[in-house]
């Protein structure tokens, strides 16, 4: 279960076996913890969310609507609590698009299964995969009195759903990964690239390599990887020996991969965020041109996270960070059970999003999505590990560091259960 995680729990505990079936778990200082369904983590409150101050955002009432009273709800609702939270999602968006709302709704669904008696129901809204369609399903549900919205999924609907409920005072959690769309108000739950890089790198400087070829795809998002890279690099005394950036064609990767493999004994690091079927290219060229481990550590991001991966023998030996995998195989485990289909890695981003809406319903009352209380430093704990929303929109999470072996992805250094204030 996602709720607060606290440094001085007994004060303001929220005990989730009024809600789930019990087991016993511990975690830090005196912190009982309640595990749901084998899955959800609870947490104890923390202490220091008593008083005032906790003005803006979350503070819109029911009662008053998007420019008028509360409008019924119309369309797909989820639960029957008294607290209405919209769940944006592209239902009708063809293709992949359209499987993957499906997911996140069917996510979401099972988590109010899992929270019953949630004081929460869910007003699902079809963003048919497009701005215009996420600002149509926001106007809808702003209408109907939402005090919270979830998602959308994809990054280009999030500033303009912002832009309808900000004035309204409701806060907008989307599951998109662009930081350039985060913004007081407006946050991030996706896997964001910042903590993948920062803890694959820190992980890299432990073992002792400091010289570090990045070798990058000619793409917003490989710029975006290199960047943090640089910046990781710069803080933990990583020397960047060379920078190669290829287009997205075999003949571009053979070439910037040979530019690689001519620095010889001047790298023991290479850093290559990209998708599975380009990086197990690059790594046989770089393993043929004698780059390879054990000297030199391939590092990649959380892209890594794919079979693909694990097949390549140029690649055993390499690490990456992302998410820990341990409680989300059991939610796969329990999706699949409950809607026979295996769920996409990131659809857990709206199983915890909407837990915790649930959660802070039941603790919190009208400071429930208040910006304190969703920008608490000690974060909260779900199916992906330790995370918090920071104040500009963005995320932080707990990381593992994964290392690519024959018979899958083994973890190294575990995801930390709490995060450093």
């Amino acid at each position: 279960m996602v709720l607060p995680m606290a440094n001085r729990p007994s004060k303001f505990s929220f005990m989730a076996a009024k809600f789930a079936a019990r087991s016993r778990l511990r975690l830090g200082r005196n912190a009982t913890l309640v595990c749901a369904a084998a899955v959800l983590l609870s947490a104890c409150m923390p202490s220091n969310f008593g008083g005032g101050g906790f003005g803006g955002f979350g503070s819109n009432r029911q009662g008053q609507g998007f420019g008028g009273p509360v409008q019924n709800p119309s369309g797909e609702v989820i639960g029957n609590g008294s607290v209405r939270v919209a769940l944006l999602v592209p239902l009708s968006a063809n293709g992949n698009a359209g499987t993957i709302g499906l997911a996140f709704k069917n996510a979401a669904a099972l988590a109010l299964k899992d929270f019953p008696n949630a004081n929460i129901q869910l007003l699902v809204k079809d963003t048919q995969g497009t701005p215009a369609g996420a600002q149509a399903a926001a106007t809808a549900a702003l209408a109907q009195g939402a005090e919270l919205i979830l998602g959308p999924v994809f990054g280009n609907a999030v500033r303009p759903v912002a832009a309808l409920a900000a004035p309204r005072a409701v806060p907008v959690i989307s599951f998109s990964t662009r930081t350039d769309v985060a913004t007081r108000g407006a946050y991030l739950m996706g896997f964001l690239p910042r903590d993948q890089v920062y803890r694959a790198a820190a992980y890299a400087a432990q073992k002792g390599k400091r010289s570090f070829a990045i070798l990058v795809p000619e793409t917003p998002t490989g710029l975006i990887y290199e960047g943090l890279f640089r910046e990781a690099a710069a803080n933990l005394g990583i020397r960047i020996a060379s920078i190669a950036r290829y287009k997205l064609d075999r003949t571009s990767m053979q070439r910037k991969a040979t530019e690689i493999t001519k620095l010889g004994s001047q790298i023991d690091g290479v850093f290559m965020p990209d998708g599975a079927d380009s990086v197990t290219f690059l790594a046989q060229l770089l393993s043929a041109g004698g780059v390879r481990a054990p000297k030199v550590l391939f590092v990649g991001s959380g892209q890594w996270d794919d079979p693909k991966i694990t097949r390549e023998p140029a690649l055993r030996g390499a690490i990456y960070a992302s998410a820990p995998n341990d409680r989300f195989r059991q939610f796969a485990s329990k999706y699949q059970q409950n809607f026979s289909s295996v769920p996409p890695r990131n659809v857990s981003l709206a199983y915890d999003a909407t837990i915790l809406a649930a959660g802070l319903t039941a603790r919190f009352g009208q400071q429930k999505f208040a910006t304190k209380t969703l920008t608490n430093r000690d974060g909260f704990a779900g199916v992906d590990g330790v995370f918090r929303f920071n104040s500009d929109g963005t995320n932080t999470r707990a990381m593992a560091v994964y290392e690519v072996q024959s018979k899958g992805a083994r973890v190294v250094s575990p995801a930390p259960s709490s995060l450093s204030r």
